[in-house]
């Protein structure tokens, strides 16, 4: 969708179609009693649609310093291109990653490869809460593949800090940790909203993601 534009080199902006909020592939009360819909409507229409319409704006004002060759307003602009440009790009992923019908354990390559990598499921699912309950005011924890390396790894990225465009790694799950994706229905305790989560995980998108990255 749209957040594939959002790896292309800035040069290309000039051409470039504005970004679009995608939509939902369920109700907001879909995940319901794990993520209310109160939280999900604010969360997708109102946050999401927020960093989708400041990265246009920001992307505009980069066309105009590119065109009027303003190096000092380009590097300017960085900081709101990574922030809503990952903010749009990061929740694109979350959408997917969820799902009413999710939960259990993945089945396939991707779990030989986080047996492989992690010695079982209860280890990663340990270690990912961990990190994410461990990020220090807003962030994500994420689950990314290496390429070079040709193995799975966790890591925890800062505000809305891209994964591949910070890390290197491909996201595959990732599990939003700012305090607007669960203090409506979790209020300060992240354990709580990182226990429940586990029960929608779409394993379905995360394996999807898992064998196109590997090709």
């Amino acid at each position: 969708r749209s957040s594939a534009k959002l790896v292309a080199p800035l040069g290309c902006l000039v051409s470039r179609q504005k970004h679009t909020l995608p939509d939902l592939p369920y109700d907001y009360g879909a995940l319901e009693p794990h993520i209310n819909a109160e939280i999900m409507q604010l969360h997708h229409g109102k946050h999401h649609a927020t960093y989708v319409n400041n990265l246009n704006v920001a992307e505009e004002k980069y066309k105009e310093a590119l065109a009027k060759g303003d190096v000092t307003a380009q590097v300017s602009l960085q900081p709101a291109l990574k922030f809503n440009g990952g903010g749009h790009i990061n929740h694109t992923i979350f959408w997917t990653n969820l799902s009413p019908n999710g939960g259990g354990e993945p089945k396939g390559e991707l779990m030989e490869a986080i047996k492989r990598d992690f010695g079982s499921f209860a280890n990663f699912k340990e270690k990912l809460t961990a990190v994410s309950v461990g990020v220090q005011g807003s962030g994500w924890g994420w689950l990314g593949y290496n390429k070079e390396q040709g193995r799975l790894q966790i890591a925890a990225c800062a505000n809305q800090d891209p994964l591949q465009g910070t890390t290197g790694l491909i996201p595959l799950l990732g599990i939003d940790v700012w305090e607007h994706a669960y203090y409506l229905q979790y209020k300060n305790v992240r354990p709580d909203y990182l226990k429940a989560i586990w029960n929608v995980i779409n394993w379905e998108n995360v394996s999807s993601r898992y064998a196109t990255c590997k090709k």
